[in-house]
């Protein structure tokens, strides 16, 4: 009898270690949602990002006033009407 109250010992020993510690137990599983948070808050990001990307290239498509924008800002040209001036301090 007392064999067998040992072995039933041991065995649930051994259980509570595989779960607790062991391979796909509990240590295992919070560190894989940890991980699984991070991800979506990256995948988030990078879907506003994408929106943003999506947005500017149908304004680029579409649109003449994002061309625009987009040729004083990056190229610094200006329309024929307008005089640039530069402010050196």
């Amino acid at each position: 009898m007392k064999a067998l109250v040992a072995a039933l010992v041991l065995i649930l020993l051994v259980l509570q270690w595989r779960l607790w510690i062991g391979d796909g137990g509990v240590a295992e599983l919070r560190q894989l949602e940890a991980q699984l948070a991070v991800q979506q808050q990256e995948n988030q990001a990078l879907r506003l990002r994408n929106d943003m990307l999506e947005s500017e290239v149908l304004d680029l498509k579409n649109g003449l006033e994002a061309v625009e924008e987009r040729a004083r800002a990056d190229l610094g040209m200006t329309r024929k009407d307008e005089t640039f001036y530069m402010i050196i301090e």
